[in-house]
């Protein structure tokens, strides 16, 4: 193991950590709040649980390793969506009452490190194809 993929744990971890905590606070603030938001920005409201449920469980997936590059395409395609739709007309750092896209941006690069990198050494995808 080298530094390298030290680095990759530590960006995988943090990465799926801040996905989880996203996905959490979706469904602790209330869900019904998210889909109304969704709606607002003419998002149907179902894709509120799809979103959260895949930044719950994406998260703590990319915590563990598993299902990097699938997980990172759908946290990029998440991304994409919430740059084009919530927060690109606010600008990169915001407007002074909402922030801008600069989180999800960096959000976004993150995701597709993990679509393109090679697996980590210290991650289940890798314990698996060891044993394939």
């Amino acid at each position: 193991m080298n530094k390298n993929d030290i680095a990759k744990v530590i960006l995988r971890v943090v990465l799926g950590f801040t996905f989880f905590i996203h996905g959490l606070v979706k469904f602790q603030g209330g869900i019904a709040n998210t889909a109304g938001y969704f709606d607002s920005l003419g998002i149907p409201g179902f894709m509120a649980y799809a979103v959260a449920a895949i930044e719950l469980l994406g998260g703590l997936a990319m915590i563990l390793g598993i299902g990097t590059k699938i997980v990172g395409i759908l946290f990029a395609i998440i991304m994409i969506g919430a740059i084009f739709t919530a927060k690109l007309s606010l600008g990169f750092l915001g407007n002074g009452q909402m922030a801008g896209y600069e989180l999800d941006l960096i959000l976004l690069a993150a995701s597709l490190y993990f679509v393109l990198a090679d697996r980590s050494v210290l991650s289940v995808d890798h314990k698996l194809a060891q044993k394939g």
